[in-house]
């Protein structure tokens, strides 16, 4: 596989984990931060918004997956390294954000 489909397994690891707690919130009717929020990632948005928000993060995850199916170890561990990354990341942002510690 070329370089680029490793990417985008890890690309799509990280989709795949950042739909999960917008459309979840979403789904739930609770407001959670968005990149549409103001200011962005710190504002709530709407459930509406962070469903439809949660949704396009998942299939978007899920096409990439589609394409660029992990054919070895090697995709599966960078897939579950870019939702492991990510997820740290957000864990890290949302806690102070939301006054958690983290």
């Amino acid at each position: 596989m070329a370089w680029y489909g490793y990417l985008l397994e890890f690309l799509g690891g990280t989709l795949l984990a950042n739909g999960v707690p917008h459309f979840v919130h979403g789904i739930s009717g609770a407001p959670f931060q968005s990149p549409f929020a103001k200011p962005p990632g710190v504002g709530e948005s709407s459930a509406v918004v962070n469903v439809v928000w949660g949704f396009g993060n998942l299939v978007a995850g899920f096409l990439l997956l589609d394409y660029f199916w992990p054919v070895n170890a090697a995709g599966w561990v960078l897939l579950g390294v870019g939702a492991l990354a990510i997820s740290i990341q957000l864990a890290l942002h949302f806690g102070k954000v939301r006054g958690g510690k983290s």
